[in-house]
C-alpha cells in the first residue's frame, strides 16, 4: 500500500504534501499514513489528534507519521500518543533523508520517535520541482516562500515554520514553466508570509517582481493566482501587475485580522483600519472587478463589543466577498495567551455574526454575477471556478480547460450556467 497523506491547514501544506509523498515513497515507505498538521488554532491540533486515533482504528497495521506545524511546536505531545510511530519536523519533512531515516527506524523498531530539528536554524530554502500533483487538478500550488519574520502576538506559526526564506526567482519560473508544460492551467503562488518574498535573496526582489517575471517568461501560462497576502507589504510592481495583466486573477485574500486600531496594535500588526480600507479601494480602482477576501479573528483578548463592531463593519467598508473567520484560541507561548481573555461563549457568538456577514456578502456577489460571461477553469466533471474564484456548477466540460460560460443563476452555493 502506498503512502497516504492527510493534510490540515493552509495551501502551503497542500503543496508540501506532494513533496512528502514523493520523498516518502522514494525512500521505500509503504502502508504509511502521514499527518501533515496545522498549529494555527487549538481546534486544528485537536482535529489532527482525532484523525490519528480514527485512522489507527481503521488501519491498525499502518505506520503513522506526524509532521507539519503542530508536530514542530508540540512534538512531545504527538510522540506520547501510542498510535504515532514517528514525529518529523516541519523542515525535515521536505528532505529525502528524513524519510530514509524513518524507514530505517521502522525496520529496526527504534524506540525514539522524534526527528525534529531546530526550525530557527534554517536559513535557506531549496526549490522543490514537482513532476506533477497526485490530485490531478488543473490548479496547482508553487511554494515561493516559507517562514515569517514578524511576531504577531496571537500567532504560533513562526515557531512552526521558522524565519522567512525565499526560493530564487529563476527556480520559481522554472517550476511554473514545467507545470504549465504538463498541462496545469492555473498556478497559485503560496507561502507563509507571501509579501515578504525576496528579502533574503540577492538584490531583495519583491513579490511584484517575481509575479512580473513569471508572466513575462511563461507566456503560455493561462492563469496566475496569488494566495493570502499582507496588504501593507504589497509593492508597486504587484499593483502594476494587478492592473495590467489579465492572466493575474482578479482575486486577493488579505490578512486583515481586525477592524479596530487598538486590537491591531495589541496583535502587533503593521497596518491600521484605514490602511486596509485604502488598500481595498486602491486595488478596486486598478482592477474594478476584483474580488477580495480576508482573514478576521473574532474575540481577540480585550476585544469589546465596540471593537468587534468595527471588524464587522470592515466587511462592507472593504467590500469583502470571502471571509475566513477564526474564533480566537490562545496558543501556548504567545503574548496574546497572557492577555485578558474574552469569554468563550462571546467568541463563539461573534464568530457566528462574522460568518453570517460573510455569507451575506458572498450571496450578494453570486447574485451580481448573473448575466456575466466568465472564463471558468474546469476542475472536475461537476465544478469549475471563475477568475474571481467563485465556484460554478457545470457538466460536460473538459477538465483543465478554461471555458467562457455565461452565468444564468445561483443555487445558493455555486453559480449556475
Amino acid at each position: 500500500m502506498a503512502v497516504d497523506i492527510v493534510t490540515f491547514g493552509c495551501r502551503l501544506n497542500a503543496f508540501e504534501a506532494e513533496v512528502i509523498r514523493r520523498e516518502a515513497e522514494g525512500a521505500g515507505l509503504s502502508d504509511t499514513i502521514v499527518i501533515n498538521s496545522c498549529a494555527v488554532t487549538n481546534e486544528a491540533v485537536a482535529q489532527a489528534r482525532q484523525s490519528i486515533r480514527k485512522l489507527k482504528r481503521e488501519r491498525p497495521n499502518s505506520r503513522i507519521v506526524v509532521t507539519g506545524c503542530a508536530a514542530q511546536t508540540q512534538s512531545r505531545m504527538f510522540a506520547d500518543m501510542e498510535e504515532v510511530d514517528r514525529v518529523v519536523g516541519n523542515d525535515d519533512k521536505m528532505r529525502a533523508s528524513a524519510w530514509r531515516e524513518a524507514r530505517d527506524a521502522f525496520d529496526v523498531d527504534a524506540g525514539e520517535k522524534i526527528a525534529v530539528s531546530d526550525i530557527m536554524a534554517v536559513k535557506e530554502m531549496a526549490p522543490h520541482l514537482l513532476d506533477g500533483f497526485a490530485s490531478g487538478l488543473p490548479r496547482v500550488f508553487v511554494q515561493v516562500q516559507n517562514g515569517c519574520d514578524h511576531r504577531c502576538t496571537f500567532c504560533i506559526i513562526p515557531y512552526g515554520r521558522g524565519n522567512s526564506r525565499s526560493v530564487p526567482m529563476g527556480a520559481v519560473v522554472e517550476q511554473v514553466r514545467a507545470l504549465v508544460e504538463r498541462g496545469h492551467a492555473e498556478i497559485v503562488l503560496t507561502g507563509v508570509d507571501l509579501t515578504s518574498y525576496g528579502a533574503d535573496l540577492p538584490g531583495a526582489p519583491k513579490l511584484g517582481a517575481l509575479t512580473k517575471q513569471i508572466l513575462r517568461h511563461v507566456p503560455e501560462l493561462k492563469r496566475l493566482r496569488i494566495s493570502s497576502i499582507d496588504s501593507i507589504e504589497a509593492d508597486a510592481d504587484l499593483l502594476d501587475a494587478i492592473a495590467d495583466d489579465a492572466r493575474l486573477m482578479p482575486h486577493l485574500h488579505l490578512s486583515l485580522q481586525s477592524g479596530d486600531d487598538m486590537i491591531l496594535k495589541r496583535m502587533k500588526r503593521r497596518h491600521l483600519r484605514d490602511d486596509a480600507i485604502d488598500f481595498c479601494a486602491q486595488v478596486r480602482r486598478l482592477r474594478p472587478d476584483i474580488v477580495l477576501g480576508a482573514d478576521i479573528i473574532a474575540g481577540f483578548p480585550t476585544e469589546t463589543e465596540e471593537m468587534f463592531a468595527r471588524s464587522l463593519d470592515l466587511v462592507g467598508e472593504c467590500g469583502l466577498t470571502f471571509l475566513h473567520v477564526f474564533p480566537y484560541s490562545p496558543r501556548p507561548g504567545t503574548p496574546a495567551a497572557r492577555m485578558p481573555q474574552v469569554a468563550g461563549a462571546v467568541i463563539k457568538e461573534r464568530a457566528k455574526r462574522l460568518r453570517a456577514a460573510g455569507e451575506a456578502a458572498l450571496q450578494k456577489r453570486l447574485r451580481a454575477e448573473v448575466g456575466a460571461m466568465r472564463n471558468v477553469l474546469i476542475e472536475s466533471d461537476s465544478q469549475g471556478r471563475t477568475e474571481h474564484y467563485l465556484p460554478v456548477a457545470i457538466a460536460g466540460e473538459c477538465v483543465s480547460s478554461v471555458v467562457p460560460l455565461r452565468i444564468v443563476g445561483s443555487d445558493g452555493a455555486r453559480l449556475t450556467v
